[in-house]
């Protein structure tokens, strides 16, 4: 899979420009979970997009040429899988995994790696293009280049996986009422989940 990113790491960072509207929706759903202040790490930070514009400092990624372009964006980037995360424990305050978890091909055990690598209190905050959603739907049926080999999740997925994983306070937001091509404006983050395509889910590490 990091081949395909890695070869065009090109077309995917402006995919954020050509869709302007539903990038900037996301970071508003991002950012009604995100701490304002602590130590982050983003799990698949690509060209670092998300990771910049929300002010995570850390990442990590397989695809060497978008791990060239996160630099430039001025995150401290080390290539690695989410499997296996080269930090010790209790390093971050939150861990964002945007988008990626559906790239991934053990989901359980980066779930467990990022909850080790997590403070106490500390939240993981998961981005998803949601399965049972219209865009997910959508994505699935399309096969576009980067989805093609994709294996969606829904929100009951990802927050079973997270209970499993040791995580509890869940809370969600949701955005992309429509297809991210369509959007002209910024769209305001509703709670729960159901009507939007992309689906924010976080939860904390308690114990």
């Amino acid at each position: 899979m990091s081949n395909i990113f890695d070869r065009y790491y090109k077309k995917y960072d402006a995919w954020y420009d050509k869709n302007k509207f539903a990038y900037l929706s996301e970071l508003e759903a991002v950012k009604r979970v995100l701490p304002k202040k602590g130590n982050g790490l983003e799990i698949g930070v690509g060209t670092g997009r998300f990771a910049h514009a929300l002010g995570i400092r850390t990442g990590i990624d397989l695809a060497k040429n978008m791990i060239q372009v996160a630099k430039k964006r001025d995150i401290d980037v080390c290539r690695a899988r989410g499997e296996f995360l080269p930090f010790k424990d209790s390093t971050f305050d939150y861990v964002a995994i945007i988008i990626t978890l559906c790239f991934v091909q053990y989901p359980f055990k980066l779930l467990k790696e990022a909850r080790r690598t997590l403070k106490k209190n500390g939240k993981i905050i998961i981005g998803i293009v949601d399965k049972n959603s219209f865009l997910g739907k959508f994505y699935r049926k399309k096969k576009s280049l980067f989805y093609k080999k994709a294996h969606f999740f829904n929100v009951k997925k990802v927050t079973d996986l997270l209970k499993m994983t040791g995580f509890s306070r869940f809370s969600y937001y949701q955005t992309l009422f429509g297809f991210p091509d369509k959007i002209d404006s910024v769209e305001k983050p509703q709670k729960s989940f159901g009507k939007g395509g992309f689906v924010v889910i976080s939860a904390l590490k308690t114990t």
